[in-house]
């Protein structure tokens, strides 16, 4: 059907939308950050950049080879599935999914149906100001395909036609598959779901899940219906989307269109279509297949797994404090506002450097005096530097934490100077840069650059009264009761200093000395 043939529009649009609801369920797929790929021995390094390096007989489907189980990618994605409250079975088993591409090299792929490695589990996403259960059918294991690479005909490859090129340099590395229920309604709550599970997939170590990269891919499953009815419409599946929020906008596009479709006595056909992120819309592609089209049975040359209680528990172990945890405890342990608490657990080193620095202040803060403490909050402070001045730099310099030279005790030593007023925040500002560069102390930055607050109101005093004598009219104007001309004297007095006097020691000295 064509665009063209939309016949809703504006106040009827609203009306007829309002009637209906969309029916999702997401299948999210993440490459595992294994050594090797799924069944051999050949690297899995998605940073390759030369194609078809990374391959050898068993992942291009010789004749005669056979595929062995990487024990490392069972693991992850049994650890994703416990950090989804999934259920781990006793017995599971691949199966060969039966279909020819020119991406994958065997004919067919490895894969699992009958028996996958979890069942069920769930995800709590938060839905208008409360939270929504997103049931979680199956989490399995198989092997990516090759990656196509369509030429646009230039002559580099020889021939001088259009074509395309096929790099295995991606066919069998391992592939978790999660598939949830249809209980998803809005784009909203697609991108709520895939953004925490993006999280926890990288919380727990199983991949790195980076999108651009192609590391985790979506495909959502949207039909429409009145609302009220129980009986779901007919499924269409828009495939291989690299952003959550683009399959958001996936969503609301399918919706009109079935919406309009089914207003204009047309039938939703099944079918498998693309996305189009440029023109913002899905495009058909073939005839949705259903499972039996697979033709899946046994996958014949690899074993069943047996998954030990023993295996299992010890898998649990190892699982991390999760976002959702560490959300909670952030807000509770350290007072932190929700909205700076999520920029920090976002990534998970973030939050660990977060509380490394919080670690080290701890000891100077025991021995602080509850009178100092109750002026200041020392986590919310390092927050704060850390999600807005430290981020930024992070993001101009295309770096990650890892490479940064500041420690976590000099960072914790900047904190404190500006707790203690030491150092005014713009200066704070102006030695995080240079520590970002250099590594130094922030006292030796400080004294080289003259950035010590001044409190001392015996030098501060000159100052006062010479801005005072400039500004006589504003002076009348607080003696007669305009209290908020107070702050242009405090920054006139600022401006003198070069920014050194501490703000609050000049404010009090005006009230006095103008009375």
């Amino acid at each position: 059907m064509k665009n063209s043939t939309f016949p809703i529009s504006g106040f009827f649009a609203s009306i007829i939308y309002m009637e209906y609801e969309s029916v999702i369920g997401l299948e999210i797929h993440a490459e595992l950050n294994t050594k090797t790929k799924m069944f051999c021995q050949s690297l899995n390094d998605p940073n390759e950049l030369h194609p078809n390096i990374n391959i050898c007989p068993v992942c291009m489907g010789h004749p005669g080879t056979l595929p062995v189980i990487n024990r490392e990618a069972v693991k992850k994605v049994i650890a994703v599935g416990l950090a989804l409250n999934g259920t781990i079975p006793e017995f599971s088993q691949f199966d060969r999914k039966q279909y020819f591409y020119p991406d994958l090299p065997k004919g067919y792929q490895i894969s699992q149906y009958q028996h996958p490695l979890v069942n069920g589990g769930y995800l709590d996403i938060p839905v208008g100001g409360g939270k929504k259960r997103i049931h979680v059918t199956r989490v399995h294991l198989e092997e990516d395909t090759g990656r196509l690479v369509h030429d646009s005909g230039d002559t580099s490859h020889g021939s001088g036609r259009q074509a395309t090129l096929v790099d295995f340099n991606r066919a069998g590395v391992p592939l978790m598959e999660l598939v949830t229920e249809p209980d998803l309604r809005t784009g909203e709550e697609v991108i709520q779901f895939g953004e925490e599970l993006q999280r926890i997939v990288r919380y727990v170590g199983a991949s790195d899940a980076d999108m651009e990269k192609g590391q985790m891919r979506v495909e959502v499953n949207i039909s429409v219906r009145p609302v009220g009815r129980e009986a779901f419409g007919t499924k269409v599946e828009v495939k291989n989307i690299n952003s959550f929020k683009f399959a958001a906008a996936a969503v609301d596009f399918e919706t009109k269109r079935q919406i309009a479709m089914l207003e204009a006595g047309e039938s939703v056909v099944q079918e498998t279509r693309g996305w189009n992120e440029h023109k913002g819309e899905s495009f058909s592609q073939r005839k949705k297949e259903s499972a039996h089209d697979y033709r899946y049975f046994p996958e014949p040359d690899l074993p069943p797994l047996s998954l030990s209680v023993e295996l299992v528990e010890g898998i649990k172990a190892g699982i991390p404090e999760l976002p959702a945890q560490k959300r909670e405890r952030f807000g509770r342990e350290y007072g932190l506002d929700p909205a700076i608490a999520e920029v920090l657990i976002r990534d998970k080193t973030l939050a660990g450097y977060f509380e490394e620095v919080v670690s080290e202040l701890v000891q100077h803060d025991k021995e602080t005096s509850a009178e100092q403490k109750s002026s200041r909050n020392l986590a919310s402070i390092v927050a704060a530097f850390l999600t807005q001045d430290f981020l930024r730099l992070l993001r101009e310099k295309s770096a990650v934490i890892a490479d940064i030279r500041i420690t976590s005790e000099n960072f914790g030593e900047l904190i404190l100077y500006v707790a203690e007023n030491k150092i005014s925040n713009l200066a704070a500002k102006e030695v995080l840069e240079e520590m970002f560069a250099s590594g130094d102390d922030p006292s030796d930055i400080i004294d080289r650059k003259g950035l010590w607050q001044i409190s001392d109101t015996s030098e501060l005093e000159d100052m006062v009264r010479g801005v005072m004598g400039r500004n006589e009219q504003a002076v009348q104007e607080i003696k007669g009761g305009k209290t908020a001309t107070l702050q242009f004297l405090v920054g006139q007095v600022m401006k003198d200093s070069r920014g050194k006097a501490n703000p609050k020691v000049v404010q009090e000295m005006l009230r006095k000395m103008i009375g």
